[in-house]
């Protein structure tokens, strides 16, 4: 432990009248910190012992900023004023004084740039792990009753803004919803990502999008009339591929993808919120955050192998389901290639990538290796399924 530091020249100013009164003031190391000893020299010899949590310790300055004089804070006790600027600053050393890290970030650029580095870091860390198991684990208990709430008030800005009315035959219609239905019959045990979690599945058909295909929280499905007429030009295709791409959608609801990714968004806004002392952007709208999100390549490998496992269940070929998605990447290499504007996948919006090729479906928007995709799903199998 090094020896107290000399005795400072000192003005204390004791709160309980206006005047200041001479004093001698010595610091002293502890076990607990750096402790602050007083003594008057106004004939009253009155005296004070405070530690180191008692003391509003003043930040330190470069040796260009030193102030005129320095003043410490003695809480219930009062205040000092020391002339001495370069004995206290001396006292401080001689005692080992542990600095605040928010000091040592002022005054030592190393300390700052590690601060910042760990800071960014964690940052990272939250994003890359910590919000997707938060979500995870908070999506289990979310009630239907919000995901349905939450879908239809996003229909109603996506029919707004997105799409128009379909104008397929109600009998074309019917007889795509009864193929629906008979996969939707098919969810039991080892279909079932979510126990007791049983949403009301929902196809729904619109015009006014390239081929397209998209689900919302709590069942609903929406299928464009082009993906229907894609099929139905795109040779060894038809309502086989069509179901296969309805599967893949079901996958999605079963695994709460969306709503995993609206809660994982809410979460991330909080964790920033709380790490920069700003809560005021935390409550955003909660169907412009769904219009507004993409899959991740793991929620599209998850969908499709689900898709592939549902199909094997319904006895249909995946092998239509790939030729679809083939005749789709074709279709959007030719629009690249004429310079037109391809649609957009996992959710309805219209962004222009001029430097990328824009998501076509969102049952294969994330996945680069379209083809090798197809070849196992021609198998009957899909990329990464355990």
């Amino acid at each position: 432990m090094s020896d107290p530091s000399p005795v400072l020249a000192a003005q204390w100013f004791d709160g309980r009248s206006s005047r200041a009164r001479p004093a001698r003031v010595q610091l002293l190391p502890a076990p607990d910190g750096t402790r602050l000893q007083l003594r008057t020299l106004d004939g009253a010899g009155e005296t004070l012992d405070l530690t180191h949590k008692q003391v509003g310790w003043p930040e330190r300055w470069s040796a260009g900023r030193a102030p005129p004089r320095v003043a410490v804070d003695l809480g219930a006790h009062g205040s000092l004023q020391i002339e001495d600027v370069a004995g206290w600053q001396a006292a401080l050393a001689q005692v080992n004084h542990r600095s605040s890290l928010a000091e040592r970030m002022q005054t030592r650029w190393s300390v700052l740039l590690t601060v910042l580095l760990i800071a960014g870091a964690g940052v990272w860390a939250f994003y890359r792990w910590g919000t997707p198991w938060a979500a995870t684990q908070i999506t289990r208990h979310v009630p239907l009753s919000w995901e349905l709430a939450l879908t239809q008030q996003a229909m109603k800005e996506i029919d707004r803004q997105y799409v128009k009315p379909t104008t397929l035959p109600p009998a074309r219609q019917a007889e795509l919803r009864a193929g629906f239905d008979k996969l939707v019959a098919l969810i039991g045990p080892g279909l079932q990502r979510y126990p007791g979690y049983r949403p009301p599945f929902k196809l729904e058909f619109r015009s006014g999008m390239g081929p397209n295909a998209f689900a919302l929280p709590g069942g609903t499905i929406v299928m464009t009339d082009a993906m229907v007429e894609q099929a139905r030009a795109v040779p060894n295709t038809g309502d086989t591929a069509l179901l296969g791409v309805l599967a893949h959608e079901i996958g999605h609801v079963e695994h709460r993808h969306t709503t995993r990714m609206v809660v994982e968004q809410g979460v991330l806004n909080v964790g920033l919120g709380l790490a920069l002392g700003d809560v005021s952007t935390l409550v955003s709208s909660g169907a412009s955050l769904l219009t507004g999100l993409s899959y991740r390549r793991g929620h599209e490998t998850e969908s499709d192998c689900y898709a592939a496992a549902m199909m094997k269940k319904a006895g249909l070929p995946t092998a239509p389901m790939a030729d679809l998605l083939l005749g789709i990447e074709h279709q959007m290499e030719e629009k690249m290639r004429r310079g037109g504007k391809s649609a957009n996948a996992s959710a309805p919006v219209e962004k222009p990538e001029p430097t990328a090729r824009r998501r076509q479906a969102d049952w294969f928007s994330t996945h680069p290796d379209t083809v090798g995709r197809a070849e196992r799903l021609k198998a009957g199998q899909a990329l990464g399924c355990s």
